[in-house]
């Protein structure tokens, strides 16, 4: 429904006249709105009235339409004026929490106590944005807007279109499609000259403490520890005295110490010295977007931090142009919307970012699953240099502003990936610091994996022949390589040899022909071409689900169940053997291939112009890294069913088992898993030792409830794969300046059961007795979700808001954005929830865990505590749940004025668990009722009683 009165055209240089609809305003709880009728009335209506209420009047205007839906319990909104679309059209690029207080703090507007204030506060929103649409009509972002709203107004009838083509002073615009296409406006990234060799200057710690200084500026705090930890932190960036033997620096900084910062400063003064970029890897893409923040200290001018800080990430997070063109030329009027939003950040986005950079992530969450998320290279798509935007695509512009930044910012994950691949495209890096080192472990053992799955052979058989008849732009091998195979076509037998074999590899439909054991013996099975008896891929996958439900205590429950591998149930090697077979059968004419590109690249009698030799380049890397690595991988695997089994208590390198995925009772899949018994062994060889310098650092390295110093301080090696390197490791620790014992109240409750809905309970009433800013972490995603069911009620009759991971329509980001925009919400999450969240001040008070997280216990656990465990495997379960309580700790505290309280709701908790807490906090153990007191009293000024 379009607001109800049309503006006439401003004249030229008069502020258009704002066109507001009239509409009433919706703000959703549990169980309730809260509605501003047109006629400036407050009604407070239970969900069960609300309906008939709402069919009374115009579509409202509410902020997150599929959420506020979900959250009163009634069916999608066939129309409404969300606030969201409307901010997200004017401001593109511009971050904000999607609720009432979260658009109001980044608009500079009073936030709204409650729900009532935001209610009115919704239409005033809506002024003050089409107002700074009004006052920037003539800037370049908004040249192409009046034709993109004409035209979402003429094709899907957008309901806010007719208010932005007011507030732009063009009322009867006429609709263009130029707009959408933002790719033909966007600029060419140029090569320039190889970088220069770099140089070995050292960074003496007098040295680093001065460019700390010098960052902080002459007006801020002494903080005698950051200055510690930055010449500590200098070592790193000492000249490397022989191959393979970098300079490796262990450095423990305890929160609120300014580790950023403190590493930045040598990081930054090398690079400048040296003409070569520091990698500053994180595990979280929380830290990412934070390190990023920090650095205007260092750089205040935007251009200048552009220009010498660049954010790299895979592929799978940026937009993808040829994604987005083939979308817009096939956009139905439903999609349109969708894309016009993307378009319009595409126009503004800093680097093209998708996931964690200036995109928010709830436009994603506005509209249909996929009309957002297909726009990223999530199957490997990628053309390289075939593509027509290759030129303007924001992954290459990032990975050549990289080559000459002096700081990149990047994830664990990448560089290790990167480095397996010899560089892949990033040049390999001299110094490295690696935040989150705690997660390398983790990140290592992602990494270097290995598994063969029906999603992962499908994957590939996608890659090869394209989508077979499916929608999509999966081009398959042949198309890819068009280019490639008309200048060479002795080229074209090998890609038809590869492809006249993808057949062996599960075939469109492959999941829904699993089965339960049960089903495997269906007569219409035993028919000649069937594709179950026929495709080596999908049989292998049958042989694994029988002996996983043969072997599995977990089999017959409906979740998620893996086995041994050994000893090999009947059949198993054979269908290894035949799909081992096939594999060699596509594998082979793509080493072929691989090996005739390599070959027309390096003869010195072919004259090859520039663009020739790149597409030569890309199709042998594409062949590469799609096809032979993956293949090779595989038959690596399946050659090693043949192989006697591994003696029992042996040390493998590898642990390899059988594992398969349900979905609603259904098995959707199954995989011969291998992972690297301990994974920092790979990321020693192929990331660290090829480096000059390593800074690994950490609040947490250490397990801070081992006893023993020493001790501590090799499991802490250990952990991040120091041990492996050839260097010993300067050891450094700097301790953190919070005041922990006055700061915080740890609290264990003895009289709550772990089952059933007493935790559940225990966490409302613990909410309450805070007044918000409570975070509830749970280990298993069922209990999470009944504890929300049962709380939401209470909490939210009480003004606590309550969101939850994996119930509410918001990715983690945006919960989390949500819940440190909402001083007074609360939040239920898992392990996403505990590592990398920075919600400084009252947002974060309170910290609830509903029972000890102890490790999974899983195969591959069970394999590592054995081997790894150094003879002490109740030790080694011991310090992963002392280290995910301690991060968990860490939350609380981030800032010297930060009051928080930490409960365990289980009375089984052993006093050497919580150990691991910070030196000096004290743990009571005491009963709910006194639990609730204790903290109420606490967070109002006060120490707990005796």
């Amino acid at each position: 429904m379009p607001p109800s009165a049309a503006p006439t055209p401003a004249p030229s240089g008069s502020t258009p006249r704002l066109l507001l609809p009239e509409a009433p305003a919706l703000v959703a709880g549990i169980g309730r709105a809260t509605i501003l009728t047109p006629d400036g009335e407050i009604e407070t209506l239970p969900t069960a009235a609300l309906a008939n209420r709402l069919s009374e009047l115009p579509p409202p205007i509410l902020v997150h339409a599929p959420a506020t839906a979900r959250r009163l319990g009634l069916p999608p909104f066939p129309v409404a004026f969300d606030l969201l679309e409307l901010f997200a059209f004017i401001l593109p690029a511009q971050l904000a929490a999607p609720t009432p207080r979260g658009l109001a703090l980044v608009l500079e507007m009073d936030a709204p106590k409650d729900d009532e204030a935001a209610a009115i506060l919704l239409p005033e929103i809506a002024t003050t944005l089409l107002r700074r649409l009004a006052a920037t009509r003539h800037a370049p972002i908004n040249r192409d807007a009046a034709m993109l709203a004409a035209r979402l107004r003429d094709a899907s009838d957008w309901t806010w279109a007719p208010s932005l083509l007011a507030a732009l002073g063009q009322p009867e615009a006429r609709p263009g499609t130029d707009a959408l296409k933002v790719w033909r406006r966007l600029p060419d990234w140029e090569e320039t000259a190889p970088p220069t060799p770099p140089a070995s200057i050292p960074v003496a710690p007098l040295e680093a403490r001065k460019r700390l200084a010098e960052i902080l500026g002459a007006d801020a705090e002494t903080r005698p520890a950051q200055a510690d930890y930055a010449s500590a932190a200098a070592l790193a960036f000492a000249p490397r005295e022989a191959e393979g033997h970098p300079q490796l620096v262990l450095a423990e900084a305890g929160t609120g110490t300014g580790k950023t910062l403190g590493y930045i400063a040598p990081a930054s003064l090398w690079a400048e010295r040296n003409g070569a970029p520091v990698w500053v890897s994180t595990y979280t893409r929380n830290l990412q977007r934070q390190i990023d923040g920090e650095l205007f200290r260092l750089f205040p001018d935007p251009a200048e931090r552009r220009q010498h800080v660049v954010i790299r990430k895979g592929r799978e997070n940026y937009l993808c142009l040829l994604n987005h063109e083939e979308a817009v030329n096939g956009a139905m009027p439903s999609r349109l919307l969708a894309l016009s939003l993307v378009s319009r950040w595409a126009a503004a986005t800093r680097d093209g970012d998708m996931q964690g950079g200036d995109f928010p992530g709830w436009i994603a969450e506005l509209f249909p699953w996929g009309h957002v998320a297909g726009l990223t290279d999530r199957r490997g798509e990628c053309i390289h240099s075939a593509c027509p935007h290759w030129r303007r695509c924001f992954v290459e512009h990032s990975i050549r502003r990289a080559r000459t930044a002096r700081l990149v910012i990047a994830n664990h994950a990448l560089v290790m990936v990167q480095a397996a691949l010899g560089g892949g495209d990033d040049k390999p890096a001299l110094r490295y610091v690696f935040d989150e080192g705690h997660h390398l472990f983790d990140a290592a053992d992602a990494a270097f994996s290995a598994e063969i799955s029906g999603g992962e052979m499908a994957e590939l058989r996608r890659w090869l022949l394209g989508a077979e008849g499916g929608r999509g732009r999966a081009r398959g091998l042949r198309r890819r390589l068009e280019e490639v195979t008309t200048d060479h076509p002795a080229l074209l037998p090998l890609v038809e040899e590869a492809l006249r074999h993808a057949g062996s590899l599960p075939g469109p439909g492959w999941s829904s022909r699993l089965g339960e054991p049960e089903e495997h013996d269906l007569d219409e099975e035993d028919l000649p071409g069937h594709p179950a008896r026929t495709n080596p891929g999908e049989t292998f996958l049958r042989t694994i689900i029988l002996q996983v439900f043969a072997r599995s205590p977990e089999a017959d429950v409906g979740y998620d169940a893996e086995c041994d591998l050994h000893p090999l149930n009947p059949g198993v090697a054979e269908a290894g053997a035949a799909l081992e077979d096939a594999l060699r059968l596509v594998e082979t004419p793509l080493q072929a291939l691989h090996a005739r590109l390599t070959g027309l690249l390096e003869d010195p009698d072919a004259e090859l112009e520039t663009g020739d030799r790149i597409r030569l380049d890309t199709a042998r890397r594409t062949v590469e890294r799609r096809g032979l690595r993956p293949l090779g991988a595989w038959r690596g695997m399946l050659k090693a069913l043949s192989d006697r089994p591994p003696e029992p208590g042996t040390r493998p390198l590898h642990v390899d088992w059988l594992a398969i995925t349900r979905r609603e009772g259904r098995v959707i899949d199954a995989a011969l898993h291998r992972h690297f018994l301990d994974p920092t062994q790979p990321f020693a060889t192929v990331v660290a030792a090829p480096a000059h310098g390593l800074l690994i650092t950490s609040a947490t390295l250490r397990d801070s409830g081992e006893g023993d110093a020493e001790a501590a301080w090799e499991e802490a090696e250990a952990r991040t794969g120091a041990n492996h390197i050839a260097s010993p490791a300067i050891r450094a620790a700097v301790p953190s300046p919070f005041d922990y014992p006055a700061q915080t109240l740890a609290v264990v409750v003895t009289d709550v059961a772990r089952d059933g809905p007493q935790a559940a309970m225990a966490m409302e009433q613990l909410f309450r007795a805070s007044g918000g800013g409570a975070l509830g972490l749970f280990t298993a995603i069922r209990r999470l979700r009944d504890a929300h069911r049962r709380m939401a009620p209470g909490l939210e009759a009480a003004g606590l808001p309550l969101y939850a991971q994996h119930v509410d329509a918001m990715d983690n980001a945006t919960l989390v954005d949500v819940f440190r925009a909402e001083e007074d919400s609360c939040l239920l999450g898992t392990d996403a929830l505990r590592d990398g969240v920075d919600v400084p001040g009252r947002s974060l008070r309170l910290l609830v865990f509903d029972r000890i997280p102890w490790p999974r216990p899983t195969i591959l656990h069970r394999e590592r505590r054995t081997h790894l465990s150094g003879a002490r495997p109740k030790a080694y379960d011991d310090a992963i749940a002392r280290h995910r309580l301690r991060q968990a700790f860490g939350r609380l505290i981030r800032r010297a004025d930060d009051r928080g309280v930490f409960v365990l709701l289980d009375s089984r908790a052993p006093t050497r668990l919580l150990a691991g807490l910070p030196e000096g906090v004290a743990v009571h153990r005491m009963g709910l009722a006194e639990a609730v007191r204790e903290t109420r009293r606490f967070l109002n000024g006060d120490r707990p009683a005796d």
